[in-house]
């Protein structure tokens, strides 16, 4: 067995599940789940209609590992309209990888990069809270994970400024989600480009996880991207600067497992070498359920208004009780609380049937502290009128324990 197997923890929702074993909730209350990021908007009828057609003639052939040229277009297009790239900027043939998912993306990708066969042991760098994933891949590919804590007083900007120069030069691979899960909070496109000096100086990948990139509070201010600061640096290779891209958030297609990995060429031809033997292919149907994806907006700007609206009317029943605000980005709220979040999570269940995550279940004790102590987690995913209920339930909850 792989002797790095043991080194992995539980899963946030395991976590969650144990904690939730001894309570019986009130029966007279419906299940209200905000503790996972799991889209529950319909998905739109065009990537439904498209995969159907699809899959009438498609099932008899083997997808290539590399996709075909039109979503590879697709997904090329897509990027340079949407984070203002010169055109023809990425060529779809070597800096565009379709991936199934980028969860598989995000883990396998540092197995393919990282170099273990070094005197010092490497180091992969991620934000903290963070994304699982980002610890595990890490753990297995032989390195170890460096955590970085956000600013003190801040909702959660990463503070790469505290990051000694020692870990610098052991860095192989830095790991940012921007916008952030589960703050929401953006890096600016300032800190954007001196992460990439900082990759230029110390040798290092950056891999931006931006797949909440499509859901933002302001129409006329999307976040910014990782390959939006290499254009605006002038480096069209995008040299050691990796995008990772999902339509599971922003096309409410989370079982549809399908994104992108686009960026420096030289780093994704290593990469689909890696994929082709990983035998990770994008079925063809998928593609074909991609592409009409890819080049929609209607229905994403449409997402970004429901969310909006229930931003707007949980907010209102929860910031009487509770230190919150709305973030730049994503759809989750990150409160501030007193108390145990642990305790806090299994009470709100226990007595109003409604699941949130505990803060401290995404992070990890770091530099004498846990930044998630004392957060839940509140994904908006639910319908417009649960999310409501949720929130009344939750208000009336806290106005108890003030």
């Amino acid at each position: 067995m792989n002797p790095d197997l043991h080194l992995l923890q539980p899963y946030p929702f395991e976590k969650l599940a144990k904690l939730k074993t001894d309570c019986a909730p009130p029966s007279h209350l419906n299940h209200i789940n905000l503790s996972i990021g799991e889209p529950q908007h319909p998905t739109p009828r065009l990537i439904i209609q498209a995969m159907t057609v699809a899959l009438e003639r498609e099932l008899g052939k083997y997808p290539t590992t590399i996709g075909s040229e039109t979503l590879r277009l697709s997904i090329a297009q897509w990027l340079i309209n949407r984070f203002q790239l010169p055109p023809y900027s990425l060529d779809p043939k070597q800096q565009i990888l379709p991936v199934n998912g980028t969860r598989e993306a995000l883990f396998s990708f540092a197995q393919c990069v990282v170099n273990r066969d070094i005197s010092t042991q490497p180091l992969v760098l991620m934000p903290n809270p963070f994304y699982q994933i980002y610890e595990g891949a890490a753990l297995l590919a032989g390195a170890q994970p460096w955590f970085i804590n956000p600013l003190e007083h801040s909702q959660n900007e990463p503070d790469f400024a505290s990051i000694p120069e020692a870990v610098w030069a052991r860095c192989q691979l830095l790991y940012i989600c921007s916008p952030n899960n589960p703050s929401g909070t953006v890096i600016d496109l300032s800190s954007l480009q001196q992460l990439i000096e900082k990759a230029d100086e110390y040798d290092f990948i950056i891999a931006a996880d931006e797949c909440y990139s499509e859901i933002y509070a302001e129409e006329i201010q999307p976040p910014v991207g990782l390959l939006q600061a290499c254009a605006a640096l002038g480096r069209m290779d995008f040299k050691r600067c990796v995008v990772f891209h999902s339509l599971s958030k922003r096309s409410n297609a989370p079982g549809l497992r399908s994104g992108f990995v686009a960026g420096d060429a030289n780093i994704l031809r290593q990469y689909l070498l890696y994929r082709t033997y990983h035998g990770c292919a994008m079925s063809l149907a998928v593609q074909a359920a991609s592409i009409a994806a890819w080049q929609d907006e209607i229905h994403v700007r449409a997402n970004r208004d429901s969310y909006r609206q229930k931003f707007d009317a949980v907010l209102d029943i929860l910031q009487p009780v509770m230190s919150v605000t709305r973030p730049p980005a994503g759809f989750y709220l990150w409160p501030s609380l007193p108390g145990s979040d642990e305790t806090l999570a299994h009470d709100l269940f226990a007595q109003q049937h409604v699941t949130v995550l505990p803060g401290s279940y995404l992070s990890r004790f770091a530099h004498g502290v846990n930044p998630g102590n004392h957060r839940i987690r509140l994904a908006l995913v639910a319908s417009l009128p649960e999310c409501v209920e949720a929130a009344q339930r939750i208000r009336y909850f806290m106005s108890k324990r003030l």
